[in-house]
């Protein structure tokens, strides 16, 4: 397996997760609402300190590439397979996030900003969905400048295989676009994520340079409406804008991949015109603690999968099978060894 040592590439935003389980009250307090995932405004910067005054929280190392990247890491059981990099500022949070991602096999290469504290993630829980506010901190100080530097370089060389999730979108589209050019020059796989529903609506312009670099996007029910409802499309079923996404304009020549997930409900896959359908096989109701980083571990599933050169089938099998083990567990804590098998 000495083949997949730092295969693959992670690119995002680091931050520590605050989660608790709250009330309708919290979330009205805050105008927030479930299933659903937002930038931090003013309005929401006391509630930090809140969950953490009045709640038992947790703390887990986050943000949702990292969070993808984790489970992958998990899943293909090789230490060094996975790298990951972003901006955290030289804090206790900054360690704190460091030591947890290499203590699950992560190669970690931070940005260290001394003048901006470690970006942090409210995860509010109510009857098993979430939703998540994030203060990006030194997330958003990330340069393009650090994916050139003699540490970087050969990380970025080594890899086969990149992802980031859509919120980097807001942080360093340059960034997001050096390594597309990059994988695409170079025969490489370029992955992202929409990630959220803001990032459709409010930061289109970046993913649409972005798209055509794109051999692999992922996505949830919601983001994939509010995609298509950005577009004016007519229909805006998961099917129908999983289809134009995997149709939309190409640099290269590989069919794109277009991977929906839906919660409980069948994943939508569509590339080359086609749509296919995935069962998820359902955890009890009893059993699920938390939805929060179900679609981060899906997506770690998936690609561990992917870089080990598995068919698709068993790529979307293994996403089910990881976001199954996350949905049980509060916050994306991973147990000591996973027990999936094609």
């Amino acid at each position: 397996m000495t083949e997949l040592a730092g295969v693959l590439l992670g690119m995002g935003n680091p931050l520590l997760d605050i989660s608790a389980n709250v009330g309708q009250d919290m979330l009205d307090k805050y105008d927030l609402r479930l299933a659903n995932a937002i930038l931090c405004e003013e309005k929401h910067q006391p509630i930090y300190s809140e969950l953490v005054e009045k709640y038992d929280v947790t703390y887990v190392a986050g943000g949702a590439t990292q969070n993808s990247i984790r489970v992958a890491q998990w899943m293909i059981g090789q230490p060094g397979a996975t790298s990951f990099i972003g901006c955290v500022g030289k804090d206790s949070y900054g360690e704190q996030l460091r030591k947890s991602a290499e203590a699950d096999g992560v190669s970690v290469r931070y940005l260290e900003d001394a003048k901006t504290p470690t970006g942090t993630c409210a995860c509010l829980i109510k009857d098993t969905e979430r939703s998540l506010v994030a203060n990006l901190a030194a997330a958003n100080c990330y340069q393009v400048e650090h994916l050139l530097s003699e540490e970087i370089t050969p990380v970025k060389e080594a890899a086969k295989y990149f992802y980031l999730a859509g919120f980097f979108l807001t942080v360093s589209p340059p960034s997001i676009m050096h390594i597309a050019e990059h994988a695409s020059k170079n025969g490489k796989t370029f992955m992202m994520n929409l990630s959220a529903e803001f990032i459709c609506q409010f930061f289109s312009d970046p993913l649409q340079k972005a798209l055509p670099y794109i051999d692999i996007l992922f996505g949830n029910e919601s983001e994939a409406k509010a995609f298509g409802e950005s577009q004016k499309y007519d229909d805006v079923s998961v099917p129908a804008v999983a289809l134009k996404l995997a149709s939309w304009e190409r640099v290269g020549d590989k069919p794109r991949i277009v991977v929906i997930t839906q919660g409980s409900d069948c994943t939508v896959v569509a590339t080359e015109g086609k749509v296919t359908t995935y069962a998820v096989t359902p955890v009890a109701k009893e059993s699920i603690v938390d939805t929060n980083g179900a679609g981060d571990a899906f997506v770690g599933g998936f690609i561990s999968q992917l870089v080990q050169g598995k068919p698709i089938d068993t790529c979307v099998a293994a996403g089910h099978y990881a976001a199954g083990v996350v949905i049980q567990v509060s916050g994306t804590v991973l147990p000591n060894a996973p027990t999936f098998s094609e």
